[in-house]
């Protein structure tokens, strides 16, 4: 009956907490319906908050009153609408044009970072090369930028191609290699890459030589280095040097193995940024082609959501990617906005909603002159000929990476879902989708507890998981512990009419089966197929149990299917021991305070509502104690006690 009422109770507040957010939502709603009819025709930028005041999305517009009006008007897909549906209030910001917009955006992404802006709000960084500002200069991989006078090349597309050319340029150009000068030479003044400078003097005209050719080899000026190498290397041979006329050749081939996977070669030898993307089911994909010295030298393609208009977002993250980057390209080349509402046409998904739409979109040229004039970098969206097909080219390797994001998931999801179907073929079910596993964990006896998880169709539902104190069994006795979880699990299951599972699996053998069969079948009157996963010695899944009595299913260790158990296995094991860990914590902070002479049960309570926990306690001073009406004299106490313990 007591537990009638308290079941009562909480639906009513659970009941009244809705009504109260559905009532703040309206008012809300009200209040942002109030500000849309205010919008101004121009352009701007406008900040999404949550309820809290957060703000949660930044995003530019040519017209703020119609892209603003777009979010609360009209249908959206899912994603989008888990946007607008934290939406709370919002603000603008308006601009003399938008080139002005589009920068204030990426500023105002860089400030808040706000959770829906996934655009480079992680602050993720590319590899440079430096070459340091120091007496000594050295060589090194970095991917912060400072303004220390130091030279920066790069962006590099990973830390691989900017190592690679690093150790290349290690071999070829002496630079000091040390980070703290050493008081003597190093293995590397032995091997000819470094001039010792922490025992010889090196004249500051040698460093600037060497930087002069490292500069141009970093800026793209690969052949006049590798020219210069050939003809060092044939002045050696001609003087019998042949030791150095094969560490020259060496260093030729390096170069010439560093660029072999140039694909693409223009006449001139500027170096460009090309840029491609394409959207699918609210997904961008970004792809960068580096041409350096007129030559593809490396690609790199971002793979992320978006919730904005797809043109306008595309050139935010352009923006942002050069917001930070020192070392910038001649030109610059984007993708003609044409070509991107073909592909939309032909079928791939446009977030785009509400009337006005496609009217404030940021069309291409707009962009690529806010983009030139705010760098002061050529900026170009092509037409015609090799560098529209070179555009062409990043769209189609954008389109073909989402893809195959899409074929790995779709496979992914199909291969984890015939692994459930195989699963139940192999026990004889007729149908397998959901499937509860328990786990208990103690140690010798002490915090008792016990999980269940859920799979259904081979993928972990972690809403459905749950954890159980255990209640009437004392020790470290397993059997009577699953008996006690799964007829507490499968009465509440019958009560509040909750889905029953196909499968139900012990982590454990042939004990737990039957416990866990007995309460099932003589007490609740359920007949749910029963199984046990038994460990080896090492702790990992062996052998799965089953039927009355148990026989081991053989299952091939390399499938799909043992691989599945494993996973429940693992999964339900680690929800398990963090509950216990979990526990065991609590239990030992109640067990100090308790034993602290004046602190009774109602204290303790009150002690960690207010400080929050243990630490926190340890840490206050007496003044802190006085708002719980505890005198100096017992805090005192409290805070000895605490730290006497720990110190022990």
């Amino acid at each position: 009956m007591k537990r009638e009422e308290e079941r009562t109770i909480s639906d009513r507040h659970n009941s009244d907490s809705f009504a109260k957010q559905v009532q703040e939502q309206e008012q809300a709603l009200e209040a942002i319906r109030h500000k849309l009819a205010l919008l101004p025709d121009l352009p701007g930028c406008y900040l999404m908050k949550n309820k809290n005041g957060t703000i949660i999305y930044v995003g530019k517009a040519k017209i703020l009153k119609n892209r603003v009006r777009s979010y609360f008007t009209g249908s959206h897909d899912g994603k989008t609408q888990r946007l607008v549906s934290e939406i709370r209030d919002f603000e603008y910001i308006v601009t003399g044009s938008n080139m002005e917009a589009l920068i204030l955006e990426c500023n105002l992404i860089k400030t808040h970072s706000p959770r829906y802006n996934v655009l480079l709000k992680d602050d993720k960084t590319y590899p440079y090369i430096k070459i340091t500002n120091e007496t000594h200069p050295r060589l090194e991989v970095t991917r912060r930028i400072l303004k220390d006078k130091a030279k920066y090349f790069g962006p590099y597309p990973n830390a691989y191609a900017a190592q690679q050319t690093k150790k290349l340029l290690d071999r070829m150009y002496p630079l000091r290699k040390c980070n703290v000068m050493p008081k003597e030479v190093c293995l590397y003044y032995h091997m000819g890459q470094c001039l010792a400078p922490c025992v010889k003097e090196v004249q500051p005209q040698t460093y600037e030589e060497m930087i002069a050719e490292i500069v141009s080899f970093l800026n793209g000026g690969h052949e006049e280095i590798k020219q210069e190498l050939m003809r060092k290397m044939e002045e050696a041979a001609e003087e019998l040097y042949f030791e150095r006329a094969k560490e020259l050749r060496d260093q030729i081939r390096s170069i010439d193995a560093l660029m072999e996977k140039q694909k693409i070669t223009m006449n001139d030898a500027k170096n460009r940024d090309v840029f491609g993307f394409a959207v699918d089911k609210g997904w961008m994909c970004v792809q960068i082609l580096y041409m350096r010295q007129g030559k593809m030298i490396e690609r790199h393609a971002s793979v992320f959501p978006f919730y904005g208009e797809a043109y306008s977002d595309f050139l935010s993250y352009v923006t942002q990617y050069y917001s930070d980057n020192p070392a910038l390209p001649q030109e610059i080349l984007l993708p003609e906005m044409k070509l991107m509402k073909q592909e939309e046409q032909e079928g791939q998904e446009s977030l785009s909603s509400g009337e006005g739409e496609r009217d404030e979109l940021l069309d291409a040229e707009s962009g690529a002159a806010a983009l030139q004039n705010w760098l002061n970098v050529k900026t170009l969206v092509p037409k015609r000929g090799l560098k529209r097909q070179m555009t062409q080219m990043a769209v189609e390797n954008a389109r073909v990476a989402l893809d195959e994001k899409f074929r790995l998931i779709e496979r992914d999801e199909e291969r984890t879902s015939r692994a459930a179907e195989n699963l139940g073929e192999a026990l004889g079910l007729t149908h397998l989708s959901r499937i509860e596993a328990f786990d208990n964990s103690n140690i010798q006896g002490t915090n008792p507890v016990s999980a269940m998880v859920v799979f259904i169709d081979g993928k972990p539902a972690k809403k459905e998981y749950r954890k159980y104190k255990i209640r009437t069994v004392q020790g470290p006795d397993d059997v009577e512990t699953m008996r006690e979880v799964v007829r507490r699990r499968y009465e509440r299951v019958l009560k509040e009419n909750l889905p029953m599972p196909d499968l139900i699996v012990m982590d454990g053998g042939k004990g737990q089966m039957a416990a866990a069969k007995d309460v099932l079948e003589n007490e609740l009157g359920l007949y749910i197929p029963v199984c046990g996963l038994v460990k080896d010695t090492k702790h990992k899944t062996a052998q799965l149990i089953i039927g009355d009595p148990p026989e081991p299913v053989h299952l091939a260790r390399d499938s799909q299917e043992f691989y599945l158990l494993q996973r429940i296995q693992d999964e339900v094991h680690r929800f398990a021991i963090s509950f216990h860990r979990e526990q065991r914590a609590k239990s030992m902070v109640v067990s100090q305070l308790d034993a602290i002479p004046g602190v009774g049960e109602k204290r303790r309570k009150m002690l960690l509502k207010h400080f929050g926990s243990l630490k926190k306690i340890k840490e206050a001073s007496i003044e802190d104690f006085r708002p719980l009406s505890i005198g100096d004299k017992l805090a005192q106490t409290i805070i000895d006690s605490l730290r006497d313990e720990e110190s022990e």
